[in-house]
């Protein structure tokens, strides 16, 4: 394995985070778990912001007896831990072998000076902190998903040579130390290529917790929406994609028409009471040598003060950040901004802490804008102050840069596994940076807004985190199982869950759907399986000893072949089929005696046929076997995947598993 291979943070640029009244019902998870101060959340990531009001522990006691690590402040002496943030390491040597001369002590600290680690960490497992708000915008009672539970750092990204440096060496040396000192869940918001197992840090770290007993949940990437972007695709890690709340923040941008167009923003500047102001495209506000496409997307020195002065200018989403197309924007003496889409970012608003007043629009309607330039010798424009809204229908919706599959590694393990809170999450900041991260912004912020598989990843971690507080036997399969088999493909217009582009997602996308933490407390059912069920599965992708060697220290002996359709994965993936195939599943009841019976939607094209029809069950811990046999009934009228589900349920447990089909 190369160990130089560099990795990055999954935050895309441009909880259960933020709890709107601070009510939690009784009834939920996070009530019945509310005292899971024995669990322990580590998060591999850019350290954290120890001072940070997440990270307090007023009300706990004493740090759990397993605990066996250790507050790594040997040089950074104003890093404390706490009994909330009871450990924190910083790993750096394979950054140090790179990067040369470049390296120094500085280096040698678990402290965030980015950001990220910070917000992914708060957002796994955070305590309450009141009042809480982005720039005063989503006002209200932060918590991360596990509020109760103790947090871990392993700081494993390092500043940029080229981008966030993440490398292979550090990621292992933190998967080791993790496991030595005892966590039981681990939040990696990190991700590169897809690429072979052997040569993965991450997921031959992971295999290594796994078997410790530890679930480790990943970013599913931030290239989509293309299709087999999707990384992190081990079987024995949870793979979270990114979806949308239904909260937003609306700043509507009013035309000298009276046409209107609902978009985005965290800026707190405003301008004057409905007072319109000249609109101009940036294209037309240029200077003398600078490109059309240069100025269109607002880039330094590309806006010409005289022609700008005084009015609110139309960019262009992509090439640089937004703010600082805004920040270009105010020192060419704009007074506001409309940052409008590009074809590829379609519907998608990612919301943004713009430095004067701007509003993010869609695609469409930044074509509208420019159209309406076009149609008038004095265009003009007003921005509205921005608001919080709650209730935003439909939602979730899949964000576009959500990685999807198919698996490009192993096409028979469908990935992601489930979707979560990705788009503009409210979580923890560092105070070292500005909320942009950028030069310019001397803004400090204690909570900040961002968007990311990065930030679904916590999320899902956090709700590991309550279950196995109510749990602590469950193995990291059977928890992935309650994830996945209880979650949604509907939104909250009870409809099937979009995209970005306002089209009906699937699997490839979402997984099993949207986590439903509720749900996944009581599942009913669960799909298990052990470490050696997935070193059989190495086996079947034909790894020999010294392969395998890197996931098992114990020399293993691979039996017959198996088919890694078989596999007890809780979504069946049949990636060529050919004729028909019959597949083998085991449940086991974690729940009350009952009778299960099972009920299929078949992909279009497919036949299914389920054997036996009827699970009973008289204790909790049984288990029961059952096939499943698909055959294509036309495979010329199949040219893409087509999906499907079976569900296995006694009435008041759904126990749903995506089928996921392309014949040949």
């Amino acid at each position: 394995m190369n160990k130089g291979r560099k990795l990055h943070t999954t935050r895309s640029w441009e909880f259960l985070g933020l709890e709107q009244n601070g009510v939690v019902p009784s009834n939920s998870i996070w009530n019945k778990a509310r005292y899971g101060e024995d669990t322990i959340i580590g998060n591999l990531d850019t350290g954290v912001w120890p001072e940070s009001k997440s990270f307090s522990d007023d009300g706990y006691g004493p740090i759990p007896s397993k605990w066996k690590g250790i507050c790594q402040n040997d040089i950074d002496t104003r890093f404390h831990c706490n009994r909330k943030l009871i450990g924190a390491r910083y790993f750096n040597k394979g950054y140090a072998a790179i990067v040369g001369s470049k390296f120094n002590s500085s280096f040698n600290t678990p402290r965030d000076n980015d950001g990220h680690g910070t917000h992914t960490l708060s957002t796994a497992g955070g305590n309450l902190v009141a009042k809480a708000s982005a720039f005063g915008f989503g006002k209200g009672t932060a918590k991360g998903g596990s509020p109760r539970a103790r947090v871990v750092t392993y700081k494993v990204c390092w500043p940029p040579v080229g981008g966030e440096e993440c490398f292979d060496a550090d990621i292992l040396a933190a998967f080791d130390m993790a496991i030595h000192d005892g966590v039981d869940v681990l939040s990696v918001s990190l991700g590169g290529e897809p690429i072979d197992f052997f040569n993965d840090s991450i997921a031959i770290g992971s295999f290594h917790a796994i078997k410790h007993g530890i679930v480790v949940v990943c970013s599913a990437g931030n290239s989509g929406p293309a299709d087999g972007t999707v990384v992190n695709i081990a079987p024995w890690q949870i793979t979270v994609g990114a979806s949308t709340m239904d909260r937003e923040f609306p700043s509507i941008v009013v035309l000298g028409n009276d046409m209107h167009y609902k978009g985005q923003s965290l800026s707190t500047k405003v301008l004057p009471h409905q007072k319109f102001f000249p609109l101009i495209s940036a294209a037309d506000a240029k200077v003398a040598n600078a490109s059309v496409k240069t100025a269109l997307f607002c880039q330094a020195g590309a806006i010409d003060p005289k022609k700008a002065t005084g009015k609110v200018l139309v960019c262009l989403r992509g090439l640089n950040g937004g703010v600082e197309k805004g920040q270009q924007a105010a020192l060419a003496g704009a007074v506001g901004m409309i940052l409008a889409n590009g074809i590829f970012t379609d519907n998608e608003i990612l919301v943004e802490a713009h430095v004067l007043p701007a509003s993010n629009i869609n695609y469409t309607d930044g074509l509208t804008v420019f159209t309406y330039i076009n149609s008038t010798k004095n265009p003009t424009a007003y921005i509205t102050p921005v608001t919080t809204q709650i209730g935003k229908k439909p939602a979730p919706v899949m964000a576009a840069f959500s990685s999807k599959g198919p698996n490009t590694i192993t096409p028979e393990i469908l990935k992601p596994d489930i979707t979560a809170p990705g788009v503009s999450v409210i979580a923890a900041y560092t105070e070292a940076e500005g909320p942009t991260n950028e030069d310019f912004d001397k803004r400090r912020v204690q909570f900040n807004s961002l968007s990311g598989t990065s930030m679904s990843c916590p999320h899902v971690s956090g709700i590991v985190g309550l279950l196995k507080t109510l749990y602590p036997n469950w193995s990291p399969a059977a928890i992935k199982s309650a994830i996945m088999t209880s979650a949604t493909t509907l939104d909250n217009l009870n409809e099937p869950i979009l995209n970005a582009s306002n089209i009906k997602a699937g699997p490839f996308s979402y997984g099993a759907g949207h986590v439903q933490p509720n749900l996944a407390m009581d599942p009913g059912l669960v799909y298990d399986l052990t470490p050696t069920d997935y070193l059989n599965f190495l086996c079947a992708l034909g790894y020999n000893e010294t392969l395998i060697s890197l996931f098992s220290k114990n020399t293993y002996k691979c039996p017959n072949p198996i088919n890694l359709a078989n596999l007890n994965y809780p979504s069946i993936t049949i990636p060529n089929l050919g004729g028909s195939i019959t597949v083998t599943r085991t449940v086991k009841n974690v729940g009350s005696p009952g009778t299960y019976r099972a009920k299929v939607m078949r992909p279009m094209g497919i036949s299914i046929y389920v054997k036996p029809r009827k699970l009973k069950f008289e204790k909790a811990g049984e288990e029961k076997t059952f096939s499943v046999t698909l055959k294509v009934k036309n495979a010329q009228a199949i040219k893409e995947y087509v999906f499907g589900e079976l569900i296995w349920s006694d009435n008041v447990h759904y126990v749903r598993s995506p089928i996921v089909v392309k014949a040949v």
